[in-house]
């Protein structure tokens, strides 16, 4: 199948796309198997739903940033191949579901002709870099963090030192000390800061690393109180490459550099970071401040309007609108339940922007969205526009505005739905809790599963997806968690499980957790601080009796959302598989990233292309390791165990062994003379694996062994 690619995309997405193309169509052909044709999509932004035969799409929006264009684009690429349906994510990105794998290229393709793109959205890559939407308008900002989240994120776009790690890397950039881009639960996270010497201001980043959430939620430790700017992306590619080599791969569940951390150590692992830094092209890397930028339109005049209920433009005004740091303009939140957003008012609201607002619109990481820039005598006429669209809810990032991944909708991890409970909680709330509108200290999150897609251990609320057995039956239910997210002064809690409840009770659960704290809680005391001075075992008890099974009634065993009796149907993640394979496929893969280098070399590319050598020789190596059934868990362990088993061999004989022979490339900055010496070694190295194995398969019969790995897996 053929594509045409607009003359508007990039050479490089171009060839991405035309990529993605040809790859489905071996697929298609049987030429690929599933879980190797996987690995490749998922980094391309392709992602399998709960539902066989469609796909959810993933759009890439570094730190949240779309324009209006792109905004207007993405809404038309969803009512043409997707749902009409746009939905934001708690990573700033842009899901489209229901999407045919066949139409993902062309998606893909018109997308780019906005510069917008599906690259490493999903799969073992650097994620979406995330930042506080308010960045560059915050009153309270040392200096905007933008140029820097955007410069970071193009750096490692297509970087071969993060196209096949164990697993994914998230990285996130806060505006000030508050940390609202919760820094504390990132592999990777930047918090501005200012550093005086003398009549210079220097600026620079307290820098945070080894941070995670999912079932083993672990807070980041302090790299530096304070690296100066021009170092944290070269520092960011050390992490990556130490982490890279000696992250774990076989054990997807200890995969993440907050298990690699724990595991070694943190001034072992900060060592080898900084001995890392001598190898790296950039020693230091300077960011132009005016790299990302945004200002209001001109003035123009308002149309007629009428606003009929004053009191609710209040309401909005003071819990959705806040004074930028530039002098007489503002910023707007706007609340998007569930984070799902139609077409057609994605389109009226970009055409809104594009008249009095500026063309930056960021999505935020609690699934709503922020214009910039707007003029006090707008706020009026922008809220009854706001209010045609069912956009102009109070209470942003109030205990009223839950944030909730999508769930059993379309997840295949989802045990439970969150939608529907949480479209059920936030009626509860405007209901018998109005006055919490205003409370911006109490976070509510929920997750389909354990995972935390809906960062609920983050959350000083927190409820994740789970079940309770009643004998043959399943009753669905939420592990409720208290105590996670955000101090007022920006300290990150983690929040601590205290006991499943029935989700059908979880209403309930939310107001006896709230009614115990407006009831117990000590004037101007902070939920979590209120929490930790009565204890777990104090909630534990009082929610205790809505966990009594005997009291259940019939539709206790249905989901929300659901008319029948809830059945768990966990899938398999689209991020964990094993995948069957050959010796000779794994060779295979050494000469492709040999070609990768090949390729580096003739476009002066020479840490790609040292870097691509490396990676051949690992993979080389690893081919021959699992032909003598020795495992392969890291790229490490693959050298000094490749050492071991054939150092003596006539073949692999090298004066210093194999180890230092491959990890020459991390002693020295890449140079032409190096990256040409290094892609003819790993050249002869992969042209003697494949002699030693030709021998192998003489002596089998010429029988190809296939093993099980998922070392490089999806």
């Amino acid at each position: 199948m053929s594509i045409n690619v607009s003359n508007k995309v990039s050479e490089a997405a171009k060839k991405d796309i035309l990529e993605l193309q040809h790859r489905i169509d071996k697929f298609n052909n049987g030429e690929i198997e599933e879980d190797k044709f996987k690995l490749f999509r998922l980094t391309r932004g392709v992602y399998g739903q709960r539902q066989p035969g469609v796909q959810m799409i993933r759009i890439k929006l570094p730190y949240g940033k779309v324009t209006s264009q792109q905004l207007i684009k993405i809404a038309d690429s969803s009512d043409k191949y997707a749902t009409g349906n746009l939905h934001l994510t708690t990573r700033q990105d842009i899901q489209l579901h229901y999407v045919k794998l066949a139409d993902s290229p062309a998606l893909w393709s018109e997308l780019e002709e906005e510069g917008v793109t599906l690259r490493e959205a999903c799969g073992n890559t650097v994620r979406n870099v995330t930042a506080s939407p308010d960045a560059g308008i915050n009153p309270n900002e040392p200096f905007d963090i933008s140029p820097y989240a955007h410069a970071l994120t193009h750096y490692f776009l297509r970087n071969p030192i993060c196209q096949d790690m164990g697993r994914k890397v998230k990285i996130a950039f806060a505006s000030d000390e508050r940390d609202t881009a919760m820094t504390y639960f990132h592999d990777a996270g930047f918090i501005p800061k200012l550093k005086h010497q003398g009549n210079e201001v220097i600026r620079g980043f307290k820098v945070v690393i080894g941070g995670g959430l999912g079932a083993q939620a672990i807070p980041a430790q302090t790299a530096y109180e304070f690296l100066e700017a021009d170092q944290i992306i070269p520092f960011t590619e050390a992490l990556i490459r130490v982490f890279d080599r000696y992250g774990e791969r076989a054990n997807r569940s200890k995969a993440r550099m907050k298990f690699l951390l724990k595991k070694m150590g943190f001034e072992e692992f900060i060592a080898l970071v900084e001995a890392e830094r001598a190898s790296l092209t950039n020693q230091l890397f300077k960011v132009e401040d005016d790299l990302v930028s945004s200002t209001a339109p001109e003035e123009r005049s308002l149309p007629k309007f009428e606003i009929e209920d004053w009191t609710s433009f209040e309401d909005w005004k003071r819990t959705n609108v806040f004074e930028q740091k530039q002098e007489g303009f503002f910023g707007i939140w706007i609340r998007v339940p569930l984070g799902d957003i139609h077409s057609s008012t994605a389109r009226a609201l970009a055409e809104l922007v594009e008249d009095y607002a500026a063309d930056d619109i960021r999505v935020t990481a609690n699934q709503g969205l922020l214009l910039r820039h707007v003029r006090p005598e707008y706020l009026p006429y922008i809220y009854t526009a706001l209010s045609d669209l069912e956009l102009n809810k109070p209470g942003f990032d109030s205990t009223h505005d839950i944030t909730a991944c999508p769930g059993s909708d379309t997840c295949n991890l989802a045990v439970t739905n969150s939608t529907a409970l949480t479209t059920k909680l936030e009626e509860m709330l405007k209901t018998d809790f109005k006055h919490l509108i205003d409370e911006s200290h109490i976070k509510v999150k929920i997750s389909g599963c354990m995972n935390a897609c809906g960062q609920h251990m983050a959350a000083n609320i927190g409820f994740h997806g789970s079940s309770i057995k009643n004998g043959a039956l399943v009753i669905p239910a939420m592990q409720v968690v208290i105590g996670g997210g955000l101090s007022p002064k920006g300290q990150g809690f983690i929040a601590e499980k205290v006991i499943k409840v029935p989700t059908k009770r979880i209403p309930t659960a939310l107001a006896t957790i709230l009614r115990e704290y407006e009831s117990k809680s000590e004037e101007g005391e902070y939920f979590n601080d209120f929490y930790q001075r009565l204890g777990k075992m104090h909630f534990y008890h009082l929610l205790k009796p809505l966990a009594d099974i005997p009291s259940l009634a019939n539709e206790d065993y249905m989901d929300w959302g659901k008319t029948e009796d809830f059945v768990p149907e966990i899938g398999v993640g689209e991020c964990a598989s094993v995948m069957l394979d050959v010796i000779g496929t794994i060779i295979e893969e050494s000469q492709e990233r040999l070609d990768w280098a090949n390729e580096g070399l003739s476009q002066d590319a020479y840490a790609d292309a040292i870097y691509n050598s490396y990676s051949s020789m690992v993979i080389g190596a690893k081919a021959l390791l699992l032909s003598e059934d020795v495992k392969c868990n890291t790229q490490i362990g693959i050298l000094e165990s490749f050492e071991e088993k054939f150092g003596d061999h006539q073949f692999f004989s090298l004066d210093d062994g194999f180890k230092a022979f491959v990890l020459r490339m991390k002693l020295q900055q890449p140079s032409i003379e190096f990256a040409q010496s290094y892609f003819k070694d790993a050249s002869a190295f992969l042209e003697r694996v494949r002699v030693f194995r030709g021998i192998q398969l003489k002596a089998a019969g010429n029988n190809e062994k296939l093993i099980i790995t998922d070392f490089y897996k999806a």
